[in-house]
């Protein structure tokens, strides 16, 4: 029998200065068996950062139709693709040519994930953006991560605060282009 997917509640205060973005959320965030707490964490903490009315997360991560975080508007158009981890070319190319944004939110080396996509086709490619944060801080939110999280998110001047079931970690956001 197939060990079938951990839900993981966060309760979220979020507090994002720097897009005027105030919000409570409870998150139920379903955890594959075959996806690690760091990539969950990211995929959560994408979540957060990129939250606007329509947000969603993906079918899971073995669904090839939809990234791990989406945003449609009234009309189900997505109008955001979230990819998080090290996604491939050919996947950034099919996103974008679906999205007016696209956006990838990694918890690795970014200079690493973005080096195999050098010469590839992407379409839109000068348009996608890579975020990363501080070597080490999302290991470090993933070792204090539990079945039930209580989250105070905080962002000014791209710098995230995070306080994670009372241990607080702080990173800058990273953002580079893939050009």
């Amino acid at each position: 029998m197939a060990i079938g997917a951990m839900i993981h509640t966060f309760t979220v205060q979020l507090a994002d200065t720097d897009r005027g973005v105030y919000d409570d959320l409870t998150l139920r965030v379903a955890r594959h068996p075959s996806e690690t707490d760091a990539y969950m964490v990211t995929r959560t903490l994408a979540y957060c950062l990129e939250y606007v009315e329509g947000i969603v997360f993906g079918a899971g991560i073995s669904s090839t139709e939809e990234p791990a975080v989406l945003v449609r508007d009234l009309t189900g158009k997505v109008t955001v693709w979230i990819e998080v981890g090290a996604p491939d070319a050919e996947r950034l190319h099919y996103g974008s040519k679906l999205a007016d944004r696209i956006v990838v939110y990694t918890h690795r080396d970014p200079i690493k994930v973005i080096a195999p996509w050098a010469g590839k086709r992407i379409h839109n490619a000068e348009a996608i953006e890579v975020f990363s944060f501080d070597p080490g801080f999302v290991d470090a939110a993933a070792a204090v991560l539990e079945r039930r999280n209580t989250v105070t998110l905080t962002v000014t001047e791209q710098q995230l605060y995070l306080d994670l079931n009372g241990t607080t970690l702080s990173s800058a956001i990273h953002v580079r282009g893939i050009d």
